[in-house]
């Protein structure tokens, strides 16, 4: 694929897989725990006021990833930088996801478990398609199953 089309191709992949952090992160804002099922909007169990506070502040992190992943489309060629960053904040927090997984079984929620697939397959997929594209207009192309292998350098 050409850098233009393949340019294009990963802005609009961008642009479509950043609904779900964005989207996300509006609406843990605005719902709090009750995005998640726990309890009506505001009304949470002795202690929730802390669980509803922190679930409000990650859901801003992730407002915030998604924002940051839109803002980097314009010139996605030149945001290997952010791009690898925010993969390495996706994977991490999706490995905590993954622990409860192992720990205490799957999560009730088709969200939930959607969600782990977008942070442990699809972000990095767009990492691995960013420096591509980043590559390619450098000049240096490589094909992406060269980017795969671990002797391959993602500086």
């Amino acid at each position: 694929m050409d850098i233009r089309s393949n340019r294009k191709a990963l802005q609009i992949a961008i642009g479509i897989a950043g609904f779900v952090p964005v989207g996300a992160g509006l609406s843990g804002i605005i719902l709090g725990p009750a995005l998640a099922g726990l309890g009506e909007h505001g009304a949470l169990a002795a202690g929730g006021v802390s669980l509803d506070s922190h679930f409000r502040y990650l859901s801003g992190l992730l407002l915030a990833i998604g924002l940051l992943f839109w803002g980097a489309i314009p010139t996605i060629e030149r945001r290997g930088m952010l791009v690898r960053a925010l993969t390495l904040i996706v994977v991490i927090g999706g490995l905590g996801r993954a622990l409860s997984l192992i720990e205490l079984g799957p999560p009730g929620s088709e969200g939930m478990r959607l969600a782990l697939i977008m942070e442990l397959v699809v972000t990095p997929l767009i990492c691995l398609w960013q420096r591509q594209v980043e590559l390619q207009a450098q000049g240096r192309a490589q094909p992406l199953h060269d980017l795969m292998h671990p002797s391959s350098r993602l500086s």
